[in-house]
């Protein structure tokens, strides 16, 4: 499996190998070492990771052109009128 290039910190790491060995013990009844939740995580990294970052992306281009929209509409509230 190649290597995700997604910087976690050992803390993130840490918390999301506790969420997955806590999922296969609750959904599944599987007890789950942290050698297991590493592959797990790292997989899901390496499947999703692009996808669900570039979505994040799309998102926030979505908010930043609205964000910029109603910029301009509170600018051009602020102009005067001449009567």
């Amino acid at each position: 499996m190649a290597e995700n290039s997604y910087d976690l910190s050992p803390e993130q790491k840490n918390e999301l190998r506790e969420e997955i060995i806590y999922f296969f013990q609750e959904e599944r009844g599987e007890d789950l070492g942290i050698i297991g939740a590493d592959t797990v995580l790292d997989f899901f990294l390496d499947v999703l990771g692009e996808t669900v970052y570039n979505k994040a992306l799309d998102d926030v281009k979505r908010w930043l052109t609205r964000a910029v929209e109603n910029a301009e509409s509170d600018y051009y509230a602020l102009y005067k009128s001449s009567r």
